[in-house]
């Protein structure tokens, strides 16, 4: 039997999803991402853990919780949470811009992560070889608004674009997002370089992609791999950036093999 999905919103309006007991599993999303893009992994993996998903502020149900400029800000954020539910060491796994935030938050506070899983993400905020640069992005964000932003950028994180099945939850959710939020969100990628840190980053790691990801291509993936001290690394074949909903029950198998 599935657990029951909790969502509660916390005093400064930002939000987290949670399910399941047994070792917490903080699932963090990525850009124009939210809480509810984890519904398989709430329906899959609660059976043996604790999973919690916040909506990063700006994001999804926490849309109106303002914004943060910088990944050492959403770090730090992610630790109030974990702090205000008396979690002190968990399992972490963050996605895209998650994984920044993730390894962020793993070289600041080592003694608090059991396990991390870097899911198509890298150790650079710039991102080389992404399908446009960032201040790409953040021209035509501001030509074309949030939710023609997503529709565009979302169909590139599946293989079959935007008749994926899980596109038009990517688009719905991102949608969701004010504009200062998404330029935010563009500002705290291109400001961030976690390469120097990794080393400090000791804790077992996965990193996690699908092969066919146009926003962190392998040689991205690939220094992040080698320059985790412990580090393993798993590949989903016929999947893109999203590969949590392109081919969910091999992302779970992989994510609860690892943990």
């Amino acid at each position: 039997m599935v657990a029951r999905t909790d969502e509660v919103t916390r005093a400064d309006g930002s939000t987290y999803r949670r399910a399941g007991t047994g070792p917490a599993l903080v699932l963090v999303h990525g850009y124009l991402g939210g809480a509810a893009q984890w519904q398989n992994e709430f329906e899959r993996l609660s059976d043996s853990f604790d999973v919690i998903a916040p909506d990063l502020p700006g994001y999804g149900n926490a849309a109106a919780a303002g914004c943060i400029d910088r990944i050492e800000g959403f770090a730090h954020h992610l630790a109030g949470l974990v702090d205000e539910l008396g979690i002190e060491r968990f399992c972490l796994l963050g996605h895209s811009m998650g994984g920044m935030i993730a390894q962020e938050f793993a070289a600041q506070f080592s003694d608090r992560v059991e396990k991390l899983i870097l899911y198509g993400t890298g150790p650079l905020g710039l991102m080389p070889d992404r399908f446009e640069p960032l201040d790409v992005s953040r021209r035509r964000l501001a030509e074309d608004g949030v939710a023609c932003t997503i529709r565009r950028i979302g169909a590139t994180w599946f293989r079959d674009g935007d008749a994926a099945p899980g596109f038009n939850l990517v688009a719905s959710l991102g949608a969701q997002a004010k504009e200062p939020a998404a330029q935010a969100g563009l500002d705290a990628m291109s400001h961030w370089d976690g390469r120097a840190a990794l080393a400090r980053i000791s804790m077992p790691s996965l990193v996690l992609w699908g092969d066919g990801d146009q926003s962190y291509r392998w040689p991205q993936v690939e220094a992040l791999w080698r320059g985790l001290p412990d580090s393993k690394l798993a590949v989903i074949p016929g999947t893109a950036h999203a590969a949590h909903l392109e081919k969910s029950t091999l992302f779970q198998a992989v994510v609860r093999d690892f943990l």
